[in-house]
């Protein structure tokens, strides 16, 4: 039973205060609105999860991007509580537009921050800082609109039914709350699979515009004037109109910004069950470059000769039985297979669809010469560091090529952890080899690499190999080199760190007479790139651990 009217202090708004006039029953109304909030609660935290997710992808160091993400938003959400106490006299129309903007703001966010680092990458200076700038200023007006939402709903509901603070907030709150599980739920299992992150931003923005001004319209329309029930309408259609229309364009848009960022030969552009997979080249003499969420893993003009320092210095002593974490490209396969006396070659990968590009792709599986047709290649799609814990087969050879040590996902397979559960399945005298990045340009990362794998009992010795810009990242960067093309002739390293679990450090060693012949690698080279690397060592570091990573 709706309480009776009590007037309006003078000066205040009649709605002020004042029990509303629903065209439903107050239970059901009360319903109707802790289902707005449950909605616009998932649809928030959709926003959220979108952000920290694309950041994460452009810009890279997922820890970071969360810690900035969640931080902004919460501080933002607390400014908008105290900024919606000024329109809760008002608060079915505040709360009308508080939604149409937030689906606005949350389901174009995606799009933006996507084409500010397409367009303006190549631009250096403050433009360079574009997508960081970005993603703090979407994750301020996002939090401003989430946290004006509670105030504004907390009014509505007790307009309804007057109830005491205490068990109006507890309901609220659990409604938000689970609307928050559900909408965390649904992004990565439901919206990103299906719909890839800027058209389940834009549906999710869809769902937030109708649901608020429906919520409005349906239920407290009496609070507005004629004049602001058309305006509401003419707004929300506009928002979805807006929406619907990027929706229509996001593939023509998506096709566009990936031609801006990998250049005008993308071949192929995929999204797998663990990343997007674009090649670029590979025809018409062309060089293939292979881009694994925007960072470029295969550089076709030198892959050789960071393949062939990877793995033939390893190969150096009894090799049956090698081992090869990552390298779902088949190209380190292929040089191990350049060996005679190699019997069986276990691939670990985590991304089958990778290994089944580099099966079925022309270029690409010309590039390792159909390694993974090989009777003697076996490949297993799964996480190195849990498959390592489970490992029974010895091998004489581990080589380990894996994304680099400043992508979150991968610190752990560069921990103390995962180098002793390496060095278990090693046979006496066998070798394992580590990409650890560039030693010139991140120091302090690759003597980390390399001091951990001495706290897991292993003899190391360090090299680094000369290349070119334009050539195969180190594994760092948030995505493909694009200055690469104004600075061909500026030289950058690859850093490599060969261990063993028996006897002194491993000697840097390829024999020339009966190995394969090499096209880059000389004894005198290797020579040369243990020096260089040894002038350039960093003293004083701690291993990386998977509780206190280091990287």
């Amino acid at each position: 039973m709706i309480e009776p009217h009590v007037p309006a202090p003078p000066g205040i708004p009649p709605s002020w205060g004042s029990p509303a006039r629903l065209p439903v029953r107050p239970g059901l109304g009360r319903f109707l609105v802790l289902a707005g909030a449950f909605v616009c609660a998932a649809c928030g935290l959709v926003y959220e999860l979108e952000l920290v997710a694309l950041a994460s992808y452009l810009i890279g160091d997922s820890v970071t991007q969360a810690s900035v993400v969640l931080s902004v938003m919460v501080f933002a959400m607390g400014i908008g509580s105290l900024a919606a106490k000024r329109l809760r006299c008002r608060a079915a129309a505040g709360f009308a537009a508080v939604e149409a903007a937030l689906a606005l703001v949350g389901g174009c966010s995606a799009m933006a921050l996507y084409a500010v680092f397409a367009w303006t990458g190549d631009w250096g200076g403050l433009w360079a800082n574009g997508p960081r700038i970005l993603l703090v200023t979407f994750s301020l007006a996002i939090g401003l609109l989430i946290g004006a939402e509670v105030p504004l709903l907390m009014e509505l509901i007790q307009r309804i039914r007057r109830q005491d603070a205490g068990g109006a907030v507890a309901d609220l709150f659990a409604a938000d709350y689970v609307g928050a599980l559900v909408g965390g739920l649904a992004f990565p299992f439901l919206l990103l699979p299906w719909l890839g992150q800027l058209t389940g931003a834009l549906l999710t923005g869809t769902v937030n515009a109708l649901v608020g001004g429906a919520l409005v319209l349906g239920l407290f329309r009496r609070d507005l004037t004629r004049r602001g029930r058309w305006l509401l309408v003419v707004a929300n259609l506009t928002v979805i109109g807006l929406l619907a229309a990027a929706a229509v364009l996001v593939d023509d848009f998506e096709r566009a910004a990936r031609h801006a960022v990998y250049g005008d030969d993308v071949r192929v552009a995929l999204r797998t069950d663990v990343q997007e997979v674009v090649l670029t080249g590979g025809t018409d003499g062309r060089p293939l470059n292979l881009f694994l969420d925007g960072r470029l893993r295969v550089g076709g003009r030198d892959e050789r000769a960071y393949h062939e320092a990877l793995v033939h210095p390893a190969m150096n002593g009894p090799h049956a039985r090698v081992l090869v974490l990552g390298g779902g490209d088949g190209l380190a396969t292929r040089e191990v297979l350049r060996h005679p006396g190699v019997r069986r070659v276990d691939v670990v990968e985590l991304d089958a669809g990778v290994v089944r590009l580099a099966r079925q792709d022309p270029a690409l599986s010309a590039l390792n010469a159909h390694a993974f047709d090989d009777p003697r290649v076996h490949v297993t799609t799964a996480d190195p560091f849990r498959l390592l814990r489970g490992a029974r087969a010895a091998y004489d050879v581990v080589i380990s090529d894996l994304p680099g040590t400043g992508i979150t996902a991968s610190t752990k397979l560069y921990s103390q952890e995962f180098y002793g559960l390496a060095r278990q399945v090693l046979t006496d005298g066998g070798r394992l080899v580590v990409h650890g990045g560039s030693v010139s340009s991140r120091p302090r990362a690759f003597w980390t690499v390399e001091t951990t794998l001495r706290a897991a009992g292993l003899r190391t010795t360090p090299y680094c190999v000369a290349h070119s810009a334009a050539g195969r990242d180190a594994g760092f960067a948030s995505g493909p080199d694009r200055t690469a093309s104004r600075t061909a002739h500026a030289l950058q390293d690859w850093g490599f760190v060969l261990a063993t679990a028996e006897g002194p450090a491993p000697r840097l060693w390829v024999d020339r007479a009966t190995g394969p012949r090499l096209r880059t690698l000389t004894q005198a080279g290797l020579a040369a790139d243990a020096r260089a690397a040894a002038r350039m060592r960093v003293v004083g570091l701690r291993a990386s651990t998977l509780v206190h990573p280091r990287y």
